[in-house]
């Protein structure tokens, strides 16, 4: 019996370092699966096009364009080739030309606008430095005792008492595209030295990329 039992507690002691060994290769793949499913999805009909297009010539070729793992491979590589290619056109004058002047035509169409133009402003304002204090901010969310990791994306003004708000996105983890937006008074707002990279590790990872210590509290005002 007590060999029985000290084979059980070996067998818990090694699942168990056996889950910590893979848990974060796992939520890796999982980050990695999540992007490589938005690349391949941007490029899959661009490959069935070019099956469609083959097909006429060889059908074994189109068959091979359209297998689901080989299809994921090449829609990755085609869709980062394409984004290296905007990229490199987007920095030249003649490529900044043809993109505003594609701009100028999605502004002709309201709803295509509004998300293009909102998401964009959304996307610029994370990348320049903010108006004032830190990009990257703790507000009390979802309860007063709670703080959450939230990017400061606009501070307005209370129309009443003229006080300042901040809009904060606080994003979900691991999944930093979706997320919440909150409306909060700037002086409630903690403000950090993290930097935007540091601040998506940490929302990515589960908080576990997290530094020693961390401004939990706004710092109380000095007198006089």
């Amino acid at each position: 019996m007590r060999n029985l039992a000290l084979h059980r507690a070996h067998a818990g002691r090694y699942i168990l370092i056996g889950f910590f060994t893979i848990a974060p290769l796992w939520v890796t793949w999982l980050v990695f699966d999540f992007l490589l499913g938005i690349l391949a999805g941007l490029g899959t009909p661009m490959l069935y096009g070019a099956a469609s297009l083959v097909a006429p010539l060889s059908e074994n070729l189109a068959a091979w364009l359209r297998d689901s793992a080989v299809q994921k491979l090449l829609a990755v590589l085609l869709t980062l080739f394409n984004l290296y290619a905007i990229g490199f056109l987007a920095s030249m004058v003649m490529g900044r030309k043809l993109l505003e002047a594609f701009e100028a035509m999605l502004a002709r169409l309201p709803v295509v606008q509004t998300i293009y133009g909102g998401t964009k402003r959304f996307l610029h304002t994370l990348r320049k430095p903010p108006i004032a204090g830190q990009r990257v901010v703790l507000i009390c969310f979802p309860t007063p005792g709670m703080k959450a990791v939230g990017f400061v994306t606009k501070v307005m003004r209370d129309v009443d008492s003229g006080r300042q708000l901040a809009a904060v996105y606080v994003p979900t983890s691991p999944n930093p595209t979706s997320g919440y937006i909150e409306i909060v008074p700037l002086d409630d707002v903690v403000q950090t030295d993290w930097t935007m990279e540091e601040a998506m590790s940490f929302v990515m990872t589960g908080g576990t990329n997290a530094p020693d210590s961390i401004r939990f509290t706004q710092p109380p005002e000095s007198g006089g």
